[in-house]
């Protein structure tokens, strides 16, 4: 296994400290903070350490409250809100230096029939049918802030493939909408709580800054602050993280420094897998205040 795909497991698998109190570490991937996607992954793993019945989470609800410290654990705190006939919720608080930096709820269900229905998937080309993204030349890299160039020097465990690429260091004004593919760049095993761990890491990319679109304006400018206030994630129907999986994005609504973006999971033969929501903060600073 790559030390990229390597890391983000054992990022994933979390220490024990007790019955509901986990501990985990965190990884640098160019970004000021802990990365979203991180705590998403990790909260969702200790919650899932916790049931004492095989059933799948169906949603998870989060809001990040303060930074994360990269060079310090985080302790995940799990409260076993209740275990019913068919349904088990679980509440998760992320605390570092003592002080909560994120809590979500997830819940989780019992496998059963029921009536079904879902929305197609956009009809876009194929994974292999797209390039992917190339490497900024050095000199250009050389131009960016130190943070900007760690995030686009790295190799990270996912490959991501952009139907519509924009250019991210000089952005022009378009429609809130974009379809990204994506997928662990190596096979891991078959337990769908890895894959769902997996997953809800990988929402956290791209969704907030399709709501940048229609400004002409991106989180790699030093005068452009953001960050997610809260998450919203949604299992329908069973996926592998290892496999092609297409993000169809969309951003309704961007208002009082804050920018809605709503994304919807298809595997590669058009079932919806999972859908997202998040609402994060959007600030443009003047230049002059522009660290």
């Amino acid at each position: 296994m790559n030390a990229p795909v390597s890391e983000l497991i054992e990022l994933l698998s979390l220490e024990r400290l007790e019955d509901d109190l986990f501990r985990g570490q965190s990884r640098d991937i160019g970004t000021k903070y802990v990365f979203g996607g991180q705590v998403l992954g990790q909260a969702l793993s200790a919650a899932q350490a916790t049931l004492t019945q095989p059933r799948a989470a169906h949603s998870l609800h989060a809001y990040f409250l303060r930074a994360g410290n990269i060079e310090a654990p985080i302790v995940y705190d799990v409260d076993r809100t209740r275990d019913g006939g068919s349904f088990s919720v679980r509440r998760v608080t992320a605390i570092q230096h003592g002080k909560v930096i994120f809590f979500c709820a997830a819940s989780f269900q019992d496998a059963e029939p029921g009536v079904e229905h879902q929305l197609s998937m956009p009809e876009v080309p194929k994974p292999e049918d797209l390039e992917p993204a190339p490497a900024l030349p050095p000199e250009r890299l050389a131009q960016l802030p130190t943070m900007v160039q760690r995030w686009l020097n790295r190799a990270g465990p996912f490959e991501f493939r952009h139907v519509y690429p924009r250019d991210e260091i000089n952005p022009p004004k378009r429609p809130p909408f974009q379809q990204v593919w994506f997928r662990l760049t190596e096979k891991v095993g078959d337990a769908p709580e890895l894959h769902r761990a997996l997953l809800a890491y990988a929402s956290d990319f791209h969704l907030l800054g399709t709501a940048t679109f229609p400004h002409g304006i991106s989180y790699y400018q030093p005068n452009v602050q953001m960050a997610s206030l809260d998450h919203a994630l949604w299992f329908h129907r069973s996926f592998r993280a290892d496999e092609w999986l297409l993000y169809s994005i969309d951003s309704p609504s961007a208002q009082g420094a804050r920018g809605l973006a709503r994304g919807q999971i298809f595997d590669r033969s058009g079932r919806l897998v999972a859908s997202t929501a998040q609402e994060g903060m959007i600030r443009v600073l003047p230049d002059k205040a522009a660290p």
